[in-house]
């Protein structure tokens, strides 16, 4: 999908709805640091703007960034790589695709799904470290505006849009392996902050397609469950979420379907599911690709609130 093609849906669901077992809230793992404030400074900045790309890092301090669209709304087929905030071609996806989500398992990085000119993709393209992609697999339906992370060596795919209906799925895949549906979401999702965090997956905001949620999920794939921990302050989608020191950072996204951008960083408590304001973007962004890298996550492109596409790469450290 493109940021334009916003198509109301009805909910299949709602998050506080119905007692069964998948919306109960599964207990989370280690706490976290106290609430770890954030600063940001910019690292360097990719050859061209770009919005709504994947990425992923991969061992020796190297970032893939995928796709995504261009400064004038055309998907990109690009790969990107990026080294201490230096950025350079590496190779061409099988098609250009925007809105996917991408995945490191061992030193590959996996694409999935994604919107291109025929629709939302069900591919999953394997990037190797130096640039060849390839399609290994397929995802059980065509998704668009997904998330994505990894948790040993399974990669789960959240949510997304099939070009005609939003997807409650958590799907699992690993290498060699069909995709398998390992948890659902309790309502239909797009455009949600997700990262792996403590051996499950928080998935942070979004939408239906018709509204926006503010809504904290726990998903525990082992277990299959998925439930409502706490709330963002205010609802939020397409902003970009990853996974440091064993709390979620929601980075940036939308108030509204179609704008108002935020600077705001939220930290967000795993076992709570309480919420703090973690940092400050230099401007008001959504549509970005975050990526934890090391001690730090690395917030890549983006929009702003003028709908420019931008080319930064931002570096988000914590405050000594």
């Amino acid at each position: 999908m493109t940021r334009h093609a916003v198509l109301p849906v009805v909910l299949a669901a709602a998050f506080l709805g119905g007692c069964s077992a998948a919306h109960h809230a599964p207990r989370a793992h280690a706490r976290p640091r106290a609430r770890q404030k954030l600063t940001v400074r910019t690292l360097g900045r990719l050859p061209a703007p770009v919005q709504l790309p994947a990425a992923a890092p991969l061992p020796g301090g190297r970032v893939l960034v995928l796709g995504g669209l261009s400064a004038a709304d055309t998907s990109l087929d690009q790969i990107l790589e990026l080294r201490e905030g230096r950025a350079g071609a590496l190779g061409h996806l099988p098609m250009a695709l925007h809105d996917a989500a991408a995945a490191a398992i061992g030193s590959s990085v996996y694409l999935f799904g994604g919107g291109e000119s025929a629709g939302s993709s069900a591919g999953i393209v394997l990037v190797g470290a130096t640039g060849e992609a390839t399609t290994v697999g397929r995802l059980p339906a065509a998704a668009s505006d997904v998330g994505a992370a990894t948790i040993g060596g399974t990669a789960y795919v959240v949510g997304g849009y099939t070009g005609v209906q939003p997807l409650r799925s958590v799907v699992a895949w690993r290498p060699g392996s069909r995709p398998r549906t390992a948890a659902t979401l309790p309502q239909p999702l797009r455009y949600a902050a997700v990262a792996a965090v403590g051996g499950r997956l928080l998935v942070a905001g979004g939408t239906s397609g018709s509204a926006l949620t503010a809504a904290i999920v726990s998903v525990d794939p082992a277990a299959g469950r998925a439930g409502r921990v706490g709330s963002l302050p205010t609802a939020v989608t397409h902003a970009a979420g990853a996974s440091l020191g064993g709390s979620l950072y929601v980075v940036g996204g939308r108030r509204s379907l179609l704008g108002r951008p935020t600077r705001t960083v939220l930290g967000v408590d795993p076992v709570s599911g309480r919420t703090w304001v973690a940092g400050r973007l230099p401007y008001a962004l959504s549509d970005v690709a975050a990526v934890a890298q090391g001690s730090r996550i690395l917030v890549l492109g983006g929009r702003d609130a003028a709908g420019r596409a931008r080319d930064e790469v931002l570096a988000l450290e914590p405050r000594r």
